[in-house]
């Protein structure tokens, strides 16, 4: 087993490589802006690192969200190309649940990471590997009742401490924690997200209602 994981769907553009036992190589770069620019270099200097061709590799793992449109669907993308170049099958893993098995947290905890417009993607964990809550997007404030008294990860905790006033590192997942767990799925025989986006709500960009309508003269 070779998997190369890849995650875009935070600020963090995270590539590894993980032979079914432990990670082989990684590279992670945080750029919010150029998801685009910064994957396929990723991917080959992992590949470089490990001394391995592409076509070694025997499945792909890629973080399905939820995150900003734009970001997300580089790596999504990149992650399909790869699956029908390579004629290997490609996993999904939930970005969060990427994050949540990163964290050393034992115990009820809650991963959220940032969703601009001042909202959150959150979810609850009973531990690492064990979310018991669907992913969302909401106001801090709004959730508060509910992550009331919970050691919190992720970029979206640390930015609003008066919800999540225990909030700690890892801000953004790594795409060795994706490749972990995924490859530990595999082995126990789990099934795996389809690489399929999970955006829980509309992209920012949106076709102008009252445009100018140009007709030939």
């Amino acid at each position: 087993m070779l998997l190369l994981a890849v995650d875009t769907a935070t600020p963090a553009v995270t590539v590894a490589l993980h032979d079914g036992s432990s990670v082989v190589a990684e590279s992670s770069q945080v750029d919010a802006r150029r998801h685009g620019e910064l994957l396929l270099p990723a991917v080959d200097r992992v590949l470089q690192e490990a001394g391995l061709k592409l076509d070694a590799v025997t499945g792909i793992v890629v973080g399905v969200g939820p995150g900003p449109y734009t970001g997300l669907r580089v790596g999504l993308m990149t992650a399909d190309t790869f699956g029908l170049a390579l004629d290997v099958p490609v996993h999904g893993v939930c970005t969060l649940d990427g994050l949540a098995y990163e964290t050393q947290v034992e115990g009820p905890f809650v991963v959220a990471t940032d969703a601009r417009r001042k909202e959150v993607y959150w979810a609850r964990y009973e531990n690492p590997r064990t979310r018991t809550t669907d992913a969302a997007v909401d106001r801090p404030a709004d959730i508060a009742e509910q992550v009331a008294g919970l050691p919190a990860v992720g970029a979206g905790a640390l930015l609003y401490p008066e919800v999540f006033p225990d909030a700690h590192a890892p801000e953004h997942v790594s795409a060795a924690a994706l490749a972990a767990l995924a490859a530990e799925k595999l082995a126990a025989g789990e099934e795996l997200l389809e690489p399929r986006p999970l955006y829980l709500r509309r992209p920012d960009a949106q076709v102008p209602k009252n445009y100018k309508v140009v007709t030939p003269q």
